[in-house]
């Protein structure tokens, strides 16, 4: 039996030296930093760009469809253009697909939440991600993520029967939204 476990135990140390990981060098992280950041950019001014054409063409209402139906979209072609992949997540999703699913994300949001700051992490397999805090930084936000007053009706019932499990209101300018998250490759 306490061979059995020493076995084991050498095993188990063995399989743990392989698969060890060297953490970034502090250049390495200012560099994914850096790079995370222009990613994050280009993805959120493609968003907003495209949300503010949609809504000058057709009020928020119509915002609210385009972004249930492009907004996917439009990361996912970010995400080629960089050769990465990125999404947005937050505890008060509106799109079920961007809730905090994983453990590392979960540990990332409440960094977020503490630190307000951009961070990159290592995982134990050799995996980066890079986290920036979404913020509510623009009075247009509110007009669908704010509180039921600064939310138009019309703009409210298909906020409800485009997203029926919608968190993502209640928001005030200046508020933390969600985070975005970057896989990149150390390559």
């Amino acid at each position: 039996m306490k061979k059995s476990i020493l076995f084991l135990a050498i095993i188990a140390a063995l399989a743990s030296c392989n698969s060890k990981q060297t953490p970034l060098s502090n250049d390495e992280k200012v560099n994914f930093v850096a790079l995370g950041d222009s990613i994050s950019a280009a993805a959120q001014k493609l968003l907003l760009q495209n949300v503010s054409s949609a809504i000058q063409q057709g009020g928020t209402g119509y915002a609210v469809d385009f972004c249930n139906t492009n907004a996917m979209t439009l990361t996912d072609s970010a995400a080629n253009e960089f050769k990465v992949f990125i999404s947005r997540l937050s505890d008060r999703n509106r799109n079920t697909n961007n809730a905090i699913a994983t453990e590392i994300d979960s540990l990332a949001w409440q960094k977020i939440k503490s630190e307000k700051a951009s961070f990159v992490e290592k995982t134990s397999s050799g995996e980066i991600y890079f986290y920036k805090p979404i913020s509510i930084a623009m009075p247009t936000c509110i007009k669908c993520h704010g509180s039921e007053l600064d939310i138009a009706e019309s703009t409210q019932k298909i906020i409800k029967e485009k997203y029926p499990n919608d968190k993502a209101v209640g928001y005030k300018l200046g508020d933390l939204r969600g985070m975005w998250k970057i896989k990149m490759s150390k390559t």
